[in-house]
């Protein structure tokens, strides 16, 4: 036989994909990762960075679980900023540029090293269902490929149009093809599918550019990293630069308004609300008289650059001439024009927690499929994906993260809950328990439970947790048991306008005082500085966020305990809502479709009321 029966075979090499064939590989599961092209495994087909705001405690999260995103974005990162430094640590988000083309070949490099994983490089054209459960893919070339389960993860190919002004084009990215026949097959079996858009910015010649006009915006001075892994730290960065458009740029796109896509309604599906295009922008901000546009470099060694903030489907003229009125651009060269791609996508309501369709057994969704834009939203479902299938096949129960431990948990829950019918991006608000789930303490939330679940190779990362334990807890009790003494703090608190001390007091109440600092305090207090020396910086601040938010940690533990009553109430999948006459309508329908596996996933759908979880509760004896 030319292909044995895998265990788990996963449809697309995107960044979900790579995830999901590494989660059931790691697991010890038989993979075929299928891709329409070899070349393109782990492409950055937008920008060419990873994190940012909620989006890198997503990476550390994926890391924590035994991902690699992480890993692979500390290898190949040109550039590292921390953001929302100046806010409270629940909003400190880790972001990295990349180099393109590295990242794709060190993900290639990884999915290779692992033997458990094959390869195959053709068009998927369906899956194969017997009594209702997927037993494998069918390729373009008639070949029928079998295996237990089924992930896919087809990103923006499925029945894929490119649009450049009057243009338009079959393609699932630029050059090439788009993906024919799961959308039809998937509708003939039930299932319910919609269209979304999104949009990529012109690249354009870096020596073309005058940078002197721009502003510098340099990593930071310290760079950090993303995996909780023994990385490489980043020892030289490359610059990103800051540009804006003017009224003469916005006069410029305005001349093609009237042959743009997205204004003559071409474009059916909806567009990322957080990532507009240019036309977008000015439209909807009409009072606006500039734009904040970010030149990003595409990698170490190539004048390639993405020009982030300018996202378009305008004629490529248009783009051209309103791009040269940028400061800096007047004399830019373009490599490619913007586009704008409109793609099939299947409203995430139809799924299980698990990422598994109701409508056929062991067959997972991940990423843009379910409505979702971005690398690391696609990439932690690719993973959560990728174990289920896993656990599916071997009969063991799904690994569902809570909202309370993850935003990965956060991020699932919304979609299979409430859906989406513009494409979904995690932030921060979206997470009612974000003091917890931090980007600081990923790996203490969450690589236990990757230990528990069996994922392999993980003996190094869980000493390094338990390592990380001891050391807060030590910290934490030094601070709660030294007392220091008027005359060696008393200058600092008035440096920093705070009251001064009259006799000896804790170091731990000092710290919990505002625009006071453990970096601080230790070059005041030399005894201080000399305890410090023998632990990492990450666990000293993670130690000082833990003293400093206790009160808001604790108070939002009790958040969670209080929820965890209502998730420990189970819903049996057969209850007949349309007999509970006392539930709205709303409710009766929202609750048949979705189904909830617990009295918590029901008060989370929308339209399901606070007065109808109470008829739930005492229908069910509570």
């Amino acid at each position: 036989m030319m292909f044995p029966e895998y265990d788990v075979i996963v449809v697309g090499a995107g960044h979900a994909g790579c995830e999901a064939a590494v989660a059931a590989a790691n697991m010890g599961s038989k993979v075929l990762l299928a891709t329409m092209n070899m070349q393109t495994i782990a492409q950055m087909s937008c920008n060419p960075a990873m994190g940012g705001v909620a989006k890198g405690q997503i990476v550390r999260e994926i890391d924590a679980l035994g991902g690699y995103s992480g890993i692979v974005t500390d290898h190949t990162m040109i550039q590292f900023r921390m953001l929302n430094r100046s806010k409270g640590p629940a909003m400190w988000s880790p972001r990295a540029q990349s180099d393109r083309m590295l990242f794709a070949a060190k993900w290639r490099n990884m999915l290779e090293e692992n033997e458990q994983i094959d390869f195959w490089q053709e068009m998927v054209t369906g899956i194969v269902v017997k009594d209702n459960r997927a037993v494998g893919v069918q390729t373009g070339m008639g070949i029928e490929i079998p295996a237990k389960s089924v992930v896919l993860t087809n990103g923006t190919f499925l029945n894929g149009i490119i649009h450049i002004g009057e243009k338009q084009f079959g393609g699932g990215r630029a050059g090439e093809r788009a993906a024919k026949g799961i959308t039809e097959q998937l509708i003939e079996l039930g299932f319910e599918s919609g269209r979304m858009k999104t949009g990529t910015p012109p690249r354009v010649d870096g020596r073309s550019l005058n940078w002197e006009v721009m502003e510098l915006q340099p990593g930071d001075d310290n760079p950090s990293k993303f995996s909780y892994t023994a990385t490489p730290t980043l020892e030289k960065q490359v610059p990103c630069h800051i540009a804006y458009t003017n009224p003469e740029v916005h006069e410029l796109l305005k001349t093609g308004f009237d042959r743009s896509p997205m204004f003559n309604g071409r474009i059916r599906g909806l567009g990322p609300r957080y990532c507009p295009s240019i036309e977008d922008k000015i439209d909807r901000f009409a009072d606006r008289d500039r734009h904040q546009l970010f030149v990003e470099p595409e990698g170490w060694n190539t004048c390639e650059i993405y020009v982030n903030g300018f996202s378009s489907s305008l004629p490529e003229d248009v783009q051209f001439k309103a791009m040269r009125k940028i400061p800096g651009f007047e004399n830019a060269k373009m490599f490619r024009p913007g586009y704008a791609i409109e793609y099939d996508y299947f409203p995430p309501t139809q799924l299980r927690p698990s990422l598994e369709t109701r409508l056929v057994k062991n067959l997972f969704f991940a990423g843009q499929i379910n409505g979702t834009t971005g690398y690391e939203e696609a990439a932690c479902q690719g993973l959560m994906a990728g174990i289920n299938a896993h656990l599916a096949i071997n009969e063991e129960e799904p690994f569902i993260l809570k909202r309370s431990e993850a935003y990965i948990g956060v991020l699932i829950d919304d979609l299979i809950n409430k859906g989406t019918n513009e494409p979904y991006r995690m932030f921060t608000s979206r997470a009612e328990y974000r003091i917890l789930l931090r980007q600081d303490n990923a790996d203490l939330r969450l690589t236990p439970l990757a230990q528990k679940l069996g994922m392999h190779h993980l003996e190094e990362r869980l000493d390094r947790v338990d390592q990380k334990q001891a050391d807060d807890k030590a910290i934490q009790k030094y601070f709660r048991t030294t007392s220091i003494h008027p005359d060696e703090v008393n200058a600092y608190l008035a440096e920093k306008n705070s009251s001064p001390i009259k006799q000896r007091q804790k170091l731990h109440s000092i710290l919990t005082r505002p625009h006071i600092n453990i970096a601080d305090l230790s070059e005041v207090l030399p005894d201080l500085k000399t305890y410090l020396s023998s632990f990492s910086q990450e666990a000293i601040e993670l130690s000082e966020t833990n003293m400093k938010y206790e009160g808001y940690i604790k108070k939002e533990q009790e958040m969670v305990d209080k929820m965890n009553r209502l998730e420990a109430v189970k819903l049996a999948e057969t209850v007949d809502y349309h007999g509970i006459s006392s539930l709205s309508a709303e409710a009766r329908e929202k609750l048949t479709k979705i189904k909830p596996r617990t009295i918590g996933q029901a008060s989370r759908i929308s339209g399901v009321s606070p007065s109808d979880i109470s008829v739930l509760l005492v229908h069910m004896g509570r």
